[in-house]
This record gives C-alpha cells, structure tokens and sequence, in this order.
C-alpha cells in the first residue's frame, strides 16, 4: 500500500502553521511522515500546500515524494486527488493507497500496518479507522478505488467516500485517531495529556 500523508491546510483556525507545530521533538508534519516511513507499508507521498517551502525543509533526509497541491484552499479533495495521482503516476504498482493527516500525532505506525492487515483478511474496499461515532481517516482504499479518490470533488474528504461505501467497510478501533490539532486548545490538552511540554 502506498500512503498519503495529507499535510497542505492552512490552519486557519491555529493562526500558525499546525504542521510546525512540536510534538515530541519534532514538528507534527515530521513525525506524520516519520511514522507513515517506520509502518513499512510502500512509498510514502506527503501533500503540502499553503507554506510549502517552509514545510518541505521538515521532510530533510527522509525517503518521501513530495507533491504540492497548490489548489490547497480548494478543500481536502484536491490534496487526495494531488497525492493519489503522484502515487500512482510513479507506476508503483500499489495494491491499495493509505490516507493519513498531519494532525493526528496519536496515529502510530502499528495503526497503519493494522489497516493494511485488515484490508488482507477481509478484502473490503475500505478499511477506515473507527474513533467516536465516526469512520475516518487514516483510512485505506482498495487499489480499484484510486480513480474515485483522484476524481473526489475539492471540497470532499475521504469521509464522504468512506460513508458512501456503508456496510462494506471494514474498521479498526483506533481511539487515538479521535485526537487532532485544529486549536490553540487542542495542541495545549495534546502536550498536556502527554506531559511533553519541554522546559522553556
């Protein structure tokens, strides 16, 4: 499986750029590309947008494509679209594509391996991570879904793709998934719950 770490937001809503944004010694769009390389699972493509030429020196020295989407503030769809098409155009014969975001610093490499796993015991279509109420990303897509992703409309996400596929979608309980950085709230109770506020 070939995996897009989906990192080209603006961060409307932080003020700053949340892939800069330090978790335990690294910037948070580092250690999203950090662990999508330790899962093992194929090539790794990272999306950046809005601040790429800022962000592409946090990827130094790692084994990663990067594509700009320079339509980011399209929405979500045109960064899926832009990481699908660099994935596959490599002619990398990747059985299924991974998407995962920056911001959810709890994803680990085990959680997408997992994925990966499940979408090998049960063949389904979809593997989406369950958190909450909801099916969402990380999320895995079968190989014959990669033209519906690069054709996702801008303003969609994989979460319409996901819901539109109903029960033939297989999960993983991943909690952690639950935790994203969108706020100044949610970055403080992220460092807070892991007591990685380094001393000034």
């Amino acid at each position: 499986a070939g995996v897009v770490v989906l990192a080209a937001g603006g961060s409307s809503r932080l003020g700053t750029p949340k892939q800069l944004l330090e978790f335990r010694g690294r910037s948070l769009l580092r250690h999203a590309a950090e662990t999508a390389l330790a899962s093992r699972c194929g090539p790794v493509v990272v999306v950046l947008g809005a601040h790429a030429d800022t962000l592409r020196r946090e990827l130094d020295g790692l084994d990663v494509d990067v594509v700009e989407n320079r339509d980011w503030r399209e929405g979500m769809g045109s960064s899926i679209r832009a990481g699908v098409g660099e994935l596959t155009s490599a002619g990398t014969d990747v059985t299924a594509v991974l998407l995962t975001l920056c911001d959810q610093p709890l994803v680990t490499a085990g959680v997408l391996r997992s994925l990966v796993d499940r979408h090998a015991e049960t063949a389904s279509p979809i593997v989406a991570c369950a958190y909450g109420d909801t099916l969402g990303v990380p999320a895995l897509f079968d190989a014959a879904l990669a033209s519906e992703l690069a054709h996702l409309a801008p303003e969609h996400g994989a979460k319409d793709l996901i819901a539109s596929y109903g029960s033939r979608v297989a999960s993983v309980h991943v909690p952690a998934a639950v935790v994203d950085v969108d706020t100044a709230g949610d970055y403080a109770r992220l460092l807070a719950s892991h007591e990685l506020v380094s001393p000034a």
